[in-house]
């Protein structure tokens, strides 16, 4: 596509999402602090474990791309709603490294986590409980520095503002992914009440220490990732009509459906607080559908993979990597350009996607309750 043709189609679909919301739920917060997996993981999962991700993950925006810390081409849907809210990057909390600034917020956020606790086989360590305690451990350290004073304030967010700030959570997409490996569609969807009730644990705790603004993304439509087609998807009789596994998004389904009866009870329950539930899965699964309306060529084959059309993704390579499969040496490349397609690395969207759904995010009428629009926040996206 060619890049004038991309940006027009992109403005196109963005204002046309400047529809009015019925509310009007405020939008500003002095900071915010981000829970969730891969999603939103800005450098936490690469600093706890001591990893770069290779090139090309984050080429199409950050200099030095390692530098990124995320698992896609550029920025991420919490990147754009952080300039939406006129605040900065936020900064993984265990990235000690580069003079990092938690003024204005902190992400816990690590790739891989589930809400249920970690195993031994579980890819990342960082589980929503486990999120949640570096969080206390966070303010706790946080309010003896500025009890210290000094330059502490410059760099840390002050007292009020974890009272004040967005908690911001994204995540319950690697309990039900993960699942499928072991576990038929029976066991997963009677998993979700014990899932959600870990979940509920969390937002308490949450509660419990002052926090009040709660954004809770819903899980998007699983079945539509390029790993699960290749994997679950090689018996046509398992897709839907968008060429995305059946279960998976069923149970993607079941989860946020339960999900957002869960918000409407601790909307009752906590009457002095925000809570608030954001419809990812309909963003996305409008996105794929309408794919090309949206400014999209591809909305299931990978950007960075190997093995080509249809689905470009291997899971035996993954993208950057080089290795040697059957006597080959070869390479999982990123495509010529990644605004064109949805999907990254078979697994986490492009940054085109991502300014997308945050630009839907943005119009409130995917939230419940929904928030009032305005345009300066579409208008402050940088394309």
């Amino acid at each position: 596509m060619a890049a004038k043709n991309y940006i027009i189609l992109r403005m196109f679909a963005l204002l046309a999402t400047a529809l009015p919301a019925a509310s009007s739920i405020k939008f500003s917060y002095p900071a915010v602090f981000n829970f969730g997996d891969s999603n939103s993981d800005t450098g936490e999962l690469g600093a706890g474990l001591g990893f770069n991700l290779p090139l090309p993950y984050g080429q199409t925006y950050f200099n030095p791309p390692s530098s990124s810390g995320r698992a896609s081409d550029g920025r991420l849907i919490v990147d754009f709603l952080m300039n939406a809210m006129q605040l900065p990057f936020l900064n993984a909390y265990l990235d000690s490294v580069g003079l990092p600034i938690f003024k204005k917020g902190c992400n816990f956020a690590a790739a891989g986590s589930t809400i249920l606790p970690a195993t031994a086989t579980s890819i990342s360590p960082f589980s929503f409980g486990v999120q949640v305690s570096q969080f206390f451990r966070f303010k706790a350290k946080v309010l003896e520095l500025l009890a210290r004073g000094r330059s502490f304030p410059k760099y840390l967010p002050a007292e009020v503002f974890f009272a004040k700030g967005l908690y911001m959570f994204d995540i319950g997409q690697n309990d039900l992914a993960g699942a499928f490996y072991s576990k038929s569609l029976d066991q997963i969807l009677a998993s979700i009440p014990m899932i959600l009730t870990e979940f509920e644990t969390g937002i308490k705790r949450l509660y419990d220490q002052g926090g009040r603004n709660f954004w809770i993304h819903n899980t998007g439509p699983l079945g539509c990732l390029t790993q699960n087609v290749a994997k679950f998807g090689t018996d046509p009789s398992k897709l839907d009509e968008q060429g995305c596994v059946s279960d998976h998004n069923q149970a993607a389904k079941l989860f946020n459906l339960q999900l957002h009866a869960l918000t409407k009870k601790l909307q009752g329950q906590y009457s002095d607080a925000s809570v608030i539930y954001v419809d990812i899965f309909s963003i996305k699964s409008e996105l794929i559908s309408n794919y090309s309306k949206n400014g999209f060529e591809q909305p299931i084959m990978a950007c960075c993979g190997y093995g080509g059309p249809p689905l470009n993704y291997d899971s035996q390579i993954t993208c950057g990597q080089t290795k040697t499969l059957n006597g080959t040496t070869v390479t999982a490349k990123g495509c010529t350009d990644s605004s064109d397609y949805i999907s990254w690395d078979g697994i986490h969207y492009t940054e085109a996607a991502n300014q997308f759904v945050s630009s839907k995010i943005l119009t409130g009428k995917y939230s419940d309750p929904p928030f009032a629009d305005k345009m300066p926040f579409l208008l402050k996206l940088k394309f």
